[in-house]
């Protein structure tokens, strides 16, 4: 703040964002920037902090609700310029072109994918994660792998390019994310962190591929249903459950992610598939991440909630290996629990 305003830089400073951003406080940041004439927005934190100034970007430039935007009733034709201070490594949202909002009256989360999200920098200073804590530093890891893993599980033609980016860039985060949960101080680890969560979400590692999130499309539910669940520990919790539904739908993909990720030596194809899904959900829980929705506190009679929120009021399937409508949601759902 005092280098800003001695460069001559007015300031003015909304403090408030919370976990799993708010659509209340960017309709709030919104106000604040329209009335005070705001022509750049800085953020300074993590993902939420980001994701945040990203749609009070998109909120200030249009005369449209940000929900509009959101919900497709209005189109994307620009935003405030972003620019980002990292202090946390999660989302990868400093080069990623996707924000995700929370609307507290619907329970709904959702995000929107816009050239116009890009940020103009990103100041990346490992040294300002080391106070991040243990338990938002595994979430972060997590999250950060699953942006690789969701495009590696993608129904396209084999691009071994993109897959050997994506499967180096897991290894290095496994081995980094081991370090820094322990050593908070760890230099080099939490470097290894800060680039890899920008590249696990900034487009390198679906080059070729399609690409649809699926499990987070699923957690979204979750965490928006149930604010207190932290993104990255929901999706620890769904994606052990999500492999072990759908990996005798593409075998040899998943036994090649065993294999190659988390060096499984098993020969037999199916048997190195389940190993490498049994050794990634036994990683999660090494750094200190939950491994069952029970442990968020969630009803079990809340599960058929979750999967109607999921698929929109039974409106939608979720391509991936299969399509994943209600009942293949309520089961993978099951499995967590």
């Amino acid at each position: 703040m005092s280098s800003l305003k001695e460069n001559g830089i007015t300031v003015i400073e909304m403090a408030g964002v919370e976990p799993n951003p708010k659509l209340t406080f960017v309709r709030e940041a919104v106000k604040v920037a329209k009335q005070n004439n705001v022509e750049f927005i800085l953020a300074v934190g993590g993902g939420s902090v980001l994701d945040s100034c990203k749609y009070t970007a998109l909120g200030t430039f249009h005369d449209q609700d940000v929900w509009d935007l959101v919900m497709g009733k209005a189109p994307v034709k620009g935003a405030l310029p972003v620019g980002v201070i990292l202090t946390h490594s999660a989302a990868g949202s400093e080069m990623s072109n996707s924000a995700v909002i929370t609307n507290m009256e619907l329970n709904l989360k959702k995000g929107i994918s816009t050239e116009f999200n890009r940020c103009k920098f990103a100041i990346c200073n490992p040294e300002l994660t080391y106070s991040v804590s243990k338990y938002q530093t595994a979430c972060g890891i997590v999250d950060m792998m699953t942006h690789t893993i969701e495009r590696y599980f993608t129904v396209c033609e084999d691009t071994p390019l993109t897959d050997g980016i994506a499967e180096a860039l897991l290894r290095g985060i496994i081995d980094a994310g081991k370090v820094a949960v322990e050593n908070p101080t760890d230099y080099n680890a939490r470097a290894t962190l800060m680039w890899a969560s920008s590249l696990a979400h900034n487009g390198l590692t679906a080059c070729g591929r399609e690409n649809y999130l699926v499990v987070h499309q699923i957690e979204h539910a979750v965490s928006g249903e149930f604010d207190s669940v932290a993104h990255g520990a929901g999706l620890a919790v769904l994606f052990p459950a999500w492999g072990k539904y759908v990996y005798k739908y593409n075998v040899k993909r998943f036994a090649q992610f065993g294999r190659n990720v988390w060096g499984v030596r098993e020969q037999d194809d199916e048997k190195a598939a389940v190993l490498g899904i049994e050794q990634m959900a036994k990683y999660f829980s090494e750094i200190g991440m939950p491994s069952s929705l029970r442990e968020f506190g969630i009803p079990k009679e809340s599960i058929p909630r979750l999967a109607d929120l999921c698929t929109y009021g039974k409106t939608r399937t979720i391509k991936s290996y299969i399509p994943l409508g209600e009942k293949e949601i309520t089961d993978i759902l099951n499995l967590c629990y």
